[in-house]
């Protein structure tokens, strides 16, 4: 299956040869955005698998477009001049691999290969980061609420974990969703204001 490219570049010329080399290869399907596009429009409808974005003059305005789709796509970006503080900028942004324009055509490959590996990585990374603060989080609730269980029903550390886990399997839900609802119900009725007597 080939490579969904996005492709902006202001250079209709040198669009146009990326385009015809590698869709004529099979290597990869090419969409050209149009010039003065939205950014996050286009790539909601292209739906690319890489976006390569080719300017003349780097362009700070553009990495605020940059850094919105980012997160979900591998960038490569090529400029006309080299600025090593906006280099910094646009990985900043999310971009993956900022390169000089000029690069030959037959040299792209190991280039977007290289990008595509280091976007994976980086998303990896940052699901497993994600996980491991799920994990701390449910840790710190599960003992939030044996607390509660032990100092308002009287019950021991062992007892309260049995109680929310067969509360998790009677409602045949995950327990890291009964302890947050548990722990929230309880915060609610202890912060909630004492209704004044007539």
């Amino acid at each position: 299956m080939p490579l969904k490219i996005l492709l902006i570049d202001t250079d209709v010329e040198r669009a146009q040869a990326f385009e015809e080399h590698f869709s004529q290869s099979g290597f990869a399907e090419i969409v050209r955005a149009s010039e003065g596009a939205d950014l996050a429009e286009t790539v909601e409808r292209a739906r690319p698998d890489l976006i390569i974005i080719d300017m003349a003059l780097p362009d700070r305005d553009a990495l605020e477009d940059i850094r919105a789709v980012s997160a979900a796509h591998p960038i490569i970006m090529f400029a006309g001049s080299d600025d090593p503080a906006f280099a910094e900028e646009a990985i900043a942004a999310g971009v993956c691999s900022y390169n000089l324009s000029g690069v030959a055509l037959q040299d792209l490959r190991p280039i977007m290969a290289s990008a595509i590996a280091l976007f994976n990585r980086y998303r990896r990374v940052e699901d497993e980061l994600a996980a491991a603060k799920a994990l701390l989080e449910e840790r710190r609730l599960v003992e939030r609420a044996k607390a509660i269980l032990m100092q308002g029903r009287k019950m021991t550390e062992p007892e309260a974990w049995r109680w929310l886990q067969k509360k998790a399997m009677n409602e045949n839900r995950k327990l890291a969703q009964v302890v947050a609802e548990f722990v929230a119900l309880h915060d609610s009725a202890t912060t909630r204001p004492l209704r004044k007597q007539p």
